[in-house]
């Protein structure tokens, strides 16, 4: 059984996006992993969840516990929001598995949620000293320094993870630390450098949607309806099924009160494949 994956709090932007267009984009970074809610006290299924969590807690004890046991037990305590427990059981498998970054990074999740956020700091940037491109390892330090009001220093350390992800070669984790760095500029009040960075995105990812979608609800939270169309019309050119209307596109066009995306949807060969990130007005 897998290793329960943290809940990365949710406070980007783009969920909302997300929650449109569910099938357009599919799953991301952003959406973060959430665990099931833990029965309620009284509830016959938590005394069960505990039953079980007392007796791989025994074989743990005694020796006889293996992997998965181990594991299960993990999985238990957190969703009995036995926090304490789960990071003591936690510790250790994390040490000594340093490559296996999920453990310590679920290790941080429950240190932040716990209120140290000091320790979860530390386990991130022990997770980034090994794996320095990481994307929900940087989402969730990103997160923990906004809240720290350190956001100078988030964007500064994203900037520097997607300049590294896009030297030589564009890699595939750039697509997320872009989008991440775009979240945090918008954050902090630098809609045209998020802008220009979102471009950037969709040029470098010539047939994925997410930065242009992205870059649509950048615009149209700015108040942009027809950049915001514009972007919505380039994205549409980008369906993966391109013999079938982009319904979920529509949709969020509808509900912005946008015109048809098939009449706004530049035609002409050698259309760019981003927006000028350039000013523009309502």
């Amino acid at each position: 059984m897998p290793t329960p994956k943290p809940r990365l709090a949710g406070l980007w932007w783009l969920p909302a996006l997300i929650l449109a267009l569910a099938v357009a984009l599919g799953g991301g970074w952003w959406l973060g992993r959430r665990q099931a809610p833990a029965p309620a006290a009284g509830n016959p299924r938590r005394s069960e969840v505990a039953r079980e969590a007392a007796r791989l807690r025994s074989q743990l004890d005694r020796g006889v516990a293996g992997d998965a046991e181990r594991q299960r037990l993990l999985e238990l305590l957190v969703g009995l929001e036995r926090k304490s427990e789960a990071i003591a059981l936690l510790e250790p498998m994390a040490d000594r598995e340093p490559d296996r970054w999920s453990l310590r990074l679920m290790l941080a999740e429950l240190r932040r949620d716990g209120g140290d956020r000091r320790g979860a700091e530390r386990e991130l940037r022990q997770i980034l000293s090994r794996h320095p491109l990481q994307e929900e390892s940087l989402q969730l330090l990103s997160l923990l320094m906004l809240e720290t009001g350190r956001g100078s220093e988030a964007e500064s350390k994203v900037k520097i993870a997607y300049g590294n992800a896009t030297r030589s070669e564009v890699r595939p984790e750039a697509l997320g630390l872009g989008l991440l760095l775009a979240e945090l500029q918008q954050r902090r009040q630098q809609r045209p450098a998020a802008e220009a960075t979102l471009t950037r995105l969709a040029q470098q990812f010539p047939t994925d949607q997410r930065p242009l979608l992205a870059l649509a609800l950048l615009r149209h939270e700015g108040g942009d309806r027809k950049g915001a169309q514009e972007a919505l019309a380039l994205a549409r050119q980008r369906n993966p099924e391109p013999g079938l209307r982009d319904r979920q596109l529509d949709r969020l066009a509808a509900g912005w009160g946008l015109a048809s995306l098939r009449e706004s949807a530049p035609s002409k060969p050698g259309s760019p494949s981003a927006p000028s990130s350039g000013p523009r007005n309502p």
